[in-house]
């Protein structure tokens, strides 16, 4: 009996420890900087909270959901009816506009005790010629970049995109692409000439024409010279020619699937005949599969060709073949770029891999 009434005390205050916890509360919880400057730096707020729980607590952690966000806290219990500061810092630096941060606060028992909200509008801080034109492509002109992509340039779609520039220098210069790689769809505007702080646009645009559409990579390379004379700065623009959009009135449509996304080799003798790999290219639609095209990067060969069709349901046993003989020592890795009517995947990659030893 002594025993059993020893075991219900100790139950009885194991249950009562239970229920008491520690409660933690900041009011407010939120905080709004309101308006702030870019140049003007950080900026912090202190949050209060207060436990009104019937347990001591402590503070574990504070997480926030972004690096521009530092909490500052103690780890010091907090005893029922006291309260605790936790001070907030945010850092605008290259965050323009709108902003809202949570902190999540958590307890030595791993639970989350609070939630701590900062927002605010930041009123970004003038950019430096350096910054808005970071290439230097000599002479005193400066780009916004070298590379315009357009993703997918369907057939009778026109698409444009320009390249920002500006004259740095004290004198006009004259300005000269030269087409180093040409896909024949490109139309080019540029100025010939920038007078001192002048700032222009060399715009690039895409028809990838209705009637004879290009399938697969549509690229340009073009170098630049300014007066003459070029420091190596080439501008690159690019797309994907595919199908026309087929829109939501068609109701067949074909899928594309492959069986593998990734084909490993292994380790090859370099003195090996050629080795090949199998894999399946199926289409799960409705309508006919037709290949418009397949691009590699000449370590491999394929028997994958434009113009293989393949009907709803069924499926076409493609194979790669590699020779080892015609490659360097070291590793091998190639994409196959395959390009179909697959409205709303058109274009996937197969990467091939190898290792070629002694």
């Amino acid at each position: 009996m002594r025993k059993r009434t020893i075991s219900f005390i100790l139950l009885l205050l194991c249950s009562v420890t239970g229920f008491a916890q520690g409660k933690l509360v900041f009011e407010p919880a939120t905080w709004d900087f309101g308006t702030i400057r870019e140049v003007d730096g950080r900026v912090s707020h202190t949050f209060t909270g207060e436990n009104r729980g019937d347990s001591p607590l402590v503070i574990l952690d504070v997480v926030t959901s972004c690096g521009c966000t530092a909490p500052r806290f103690s780890r010091r219990p907090i005893l029922p009816g006291e309260k605790t500061e936790i001070t907030v810092t945010f850092d605008p630096a290259n965050r323009p506009g709108v902003f809202s941060k949570d902190l999540t606060v958590y307890s030595s028992q791993r639970q989350k005790i609070a939630t701590l909200t900062i927002g605010g509008e930041v009123i970004p801080r003038p950019k430096s010629i350096e910054e808005l034109y970071p290439v230097d492509a000599g002479g005193g002109v400066r780009l916004t970049t070298t590379l315009n992509t357009f993703a997918y340039i369907r057939a009778g779609q026109h698409v444009q995109g320009a390249f920002g520039c500006i004259n740095t220098s004290r004198k006009s210069v004259r300005l000269e692409l030269r087409p180093l790689h040409a896909s024949g769809l490109l139309r080019l505007e540029a100025p010939g000439e920038l007078a001192p702080g002048q700032r222009a646009s060399i715009n690039v645009a895409y028809l990838n024409p209705a009637a004879q559409p290009h399938y697969g990579t549509i690229r340009d390379a073009l170098e630049l010279l300014v007066d003459g004379r070029t420091n190596g700065t080439v501008l690159v623009t690019h797309g994907i020619g595919v199908d026309a959009d087929a829109g939501t009135a068609e109701k067949t449509a074909p899928r594309c699937e492959f069986s593998e996304n990734i084909l490993k080799f292994g380790s090859l003798k370099r003195t090996d005949a050629v080795h090949r790999l199998a894999f399946r290219v199926s289409n799960t639609g409705t309508a006919d599969l037709i290949l418009r095209a397949v691009e590699g990067e000449g370590h491999v060969a394929t028997t994958l060709r434009p113009g293989i069709r393949i009907a709803p349901g069924e499926s076409f046993r493609a194979e790669v073949m590699l020779d080892p003989r015609s490659q360097d020592y070291g590793v091998v890795s190639e994409h196959l770029v395959v390009v179909t009517n697959d409205p709303v995947r058109p274009m996937r990659r197969i990467r091939v891999t190898a290792i070629i030893e002694e």
